[in-house]
C-alpha cells in the first residue's frame, strides 16, 4: 500500500493495519470512546488536552494520534509555532506555566520506567491545577496512553482523521 501526501508527492509505503478493534471489541471500544468523552468533557481547557495528547503520542511514537490532535488542536485555533516547538517545549518561550507543568507531568506519567512521576515534578503541577483538576489531567494522560498503545499494537494509520471542529 503506498499513500500520498498532500502535495502529490509519494509518501513512504506504511504497513498495513494489523487489526480493526473497533470492529473485533466493539463494547470494549465503545468503553474507551466514552472514557475519552468524560476527559473531553472534564471541564480542562481543550488546546491544554490537545498539547497533553499530542506530547504524549510524539513520546509513544503514535503517528496516528500525532496527526489527529494535531489537526484537532489547529481545528480549535492553536498556533502552527507551538505545534512545531511542542517536543521541545523545555527550550521555548511558548508556553504558559501551567501548560509547562502539565507537559511535564505528561513526560513523567508516560515514562513511567525512567523513574516514574517524582515529587517534585507533581508539586510543580499541583502549583497550577487544583487537586480535582490534577485528577482529570491525570485520566487525561491516562487514557490518552491508552489510546497510543491500541494505535502502535493495531497499527492505526495517519493521514485519513478529519476534525469535528
Amino acid at each position: 500500500m503506498t499513500t500520498t501526501t498532500t502535495s502529490g508527492q509519494a509518501a513512504t509505503p506504511m504497513p498495513a493495519p494489523r487489526i480493526s478493534l473497533s470492529d473485533l471489541t466493539p463494547d470494549i471500544y465503545r468503553a474507551m470512546i466514552a472514557l475519552d468523552g468524560a476527559v473531553a468533557r472534564s471541564g480542562l481547557e481543550r488546546p491544554l488536552l490537545e498539547l497533553v495528547r499530542i506530547r504524549a503520542s510524539q513520546i509513544n511514537g503514535c503517528a496516528y494520534c500525532v496527526d489527529m490532535h494535531t489537526l484537532d488542536a489547529r481545528a480549535g485555533g492553536e498556533r502552527e509555532q507551538r505545534l512545531h516547538a511542542l517536543a521541545v517545549w523545555h527550550e521555548t518561550p511558548f508556553f504558559t506555566p501551567r501548560e509547562r507543568a502539565a507537559l511535564e507531568l505528561t513526560e513523567a506519567a508516560t515514562r513511567l520506567p525512567g523513574g516514574g512521576v517524582d515529587d517534585e515534578v507533581f508539586a510543580r503541577a499541583a502549583e497550577h491545577f487544583t487537586e480535582e483538576e490534577l485528577g482529570k489531567l491525570i485520566w487525561a494522560i491516562t487514557v490518552i496512553n491508552a489510546w497510543n498503545r491500541i494505535g502502535v499494537t493495531s497499527r492505526l494509520v495517519p493521514g485519513e482523521y478529519t476534525p469535528d471542529a
